[in-house]
């Protein structure tokens, strides 16, 4: 975390923040990142069940949720993408999952395509990250590793006929 700017755990009593630390997972001393996907899982497990359409529309609501969530813990953190910050993981690793084959193996094979990723940023993700600020900017660069990772996963399932 930002060595500069810690995170109280008072942080979350406020609703907003409680979201945007990720149910508190953002608060992991080491890899918040990491623990806020390892978050995700249970989400994506319960939209699993849903059908497409459902999905998409969690998915965008909670993208546009996380737009404004993540701005407001931004400012009362008063640092931009807080490494604690872990709405945008979720929804990015919600984005990695969308019309994943089902089982266990693509539920982890998400996770470790969307951290590499996320870590990697990938053009244009590095430089999108850099320019957009604010709760856009802090939702955007995971969703686009998401959808690096939905995109490789789509090949992978295509490529073992699955």
């Amino acid at each position: 975390m930002n060595g500069n700017n810690p995170v109280s755990w008072r942080l979350l009593r406020r609703p907003t923040h409680f979201l945007a630390l990720g149910f508190g997972a953002g608060l992991a001393p080491v890899a918040p990142g990491t623990f806020g996907t390892l978050a995700a899982i249970p989400v994506y497990l319960l939209l699993a069940r849903t059908g497409t359409f459902l999905y998409v529309v969690v998915v965008l609501g909670m993208f546009a949720l996380g737009v404004w969530l993540c701005r407001e813990t931004e400012r009362a953190l008063g640092v931009h993408d807080h490494p604690a910050i872990v709405w945008d993981e979720i929804v990015g690793y919600l984005v990695t999952m969308f019309l994943a084959p089902p089982g266990w193996a693509w539920v982890v094979l998400g996770f470790i395509l969307f951290r590499l990723f996320d870590v990697w940023k990938p053009f244009p993700i590095r430089a999108i990250e850099q320019r957009v600020r604010g709760g856009l900017g802090n939702m955007l660069d995971d969703v686009l590793a998401g959808a690096y990772a939905c995109a490789t996963m789509a090949a992978l399932g295509y490529v073992y006929n699955v």
